[in-house]
């Protein structure tokens, strides 16, 4: 059970998809089962800062929906950050998230599961915790450029402003903030690509792996 964790941008994605086919395990985006309750808040015409429609959203989440190209939206990431905050919405989906890393899909040999607090909240017990950090200036470059890849307008200081808010939300919100597990090992990725920080992670799960 591998558990990585980071800021928005951070690669963490990337790297466990990565991982994930590399070591035969399945994968979970827990970012995307936010998004698809931002998503959900957002088609019912309400506020992401409802609690309560929120709430209602995370119960009764559809997993099929978190293929939807809609997820990777901007207004539905900043909508996901707001409903990730609520205390009612994070129990809701916690259970799904342990389901998942304690009893993967087969043939799967394990799980690896990324978010903001998989080796603190959902899997502290994960067999390896992997923490990503790279500065905001270099995150907020790499999502300009991902949706500029994607056909989208982006403009730097924009989404750098957002980066910040989006930031402050995750570390400063009371149940389940960003943070680092006291066993995790930090990996900055702000100089480093995609490739490198993959030839990082794989040395350290290969290393656990033989341990007797």
């Amino acid at each position: 059970m591998i558990a990585i964790d980071g800021p928005a941008a951070s690669g963490k994605g990337t790297l466990a998809r990565r991982l994930a086919e590399k070591f035969g395990l399945a994968h979970l985006d827990t970012g995307k089962i936010y998004r698809a309750t931002g998503l959900a808040v957002l088609e019912a015409g309400a506020d992401p800062v409802d609690a309560a429609a929120a709430e209602q959203a995370a119960c009764h989440l559809d997993v099929a929906r978190l293929g939807d190209p809609r997820l990777l939206r901007e207004d539905v990431a900043r909508a996901s950050s707001i409903v990730a905050a609520f205390p009612a919405v994070r129990a809701a989906l916690l259970d799904f998230q342990r389901r998942f890393a304690h009893h993967p899909p087969p043939p799967a040999r394990g799980a690896v599961l990324d978010g903001r607090d998989i080796g603190t909240v959902v899997c502290p017990d994960a067999n390896v915790k992997l923490f990503l950090v790279a500065s905001a200036e270099s995150r907020a470059e790499r999502r300009v450029r991902e949706l500029r890849e994607r056909g989208a307008a982006a403009i730097y200081d924009d989404v750098l402003q957002d980066m910040r808010e989006r930031d402050a939300r995750d570390s400063e919100r009371r149940v389940a903030p960003l943070a680092a597990a006291p066993d995790a090992i930090i990996i900055d990725t702000t100089l480093l690509d995609a490739d490198e920080v993959f030839e990082q992670a794989s040395d350290l799960i290969a290393r656990h792996c033989a341990r007797p």
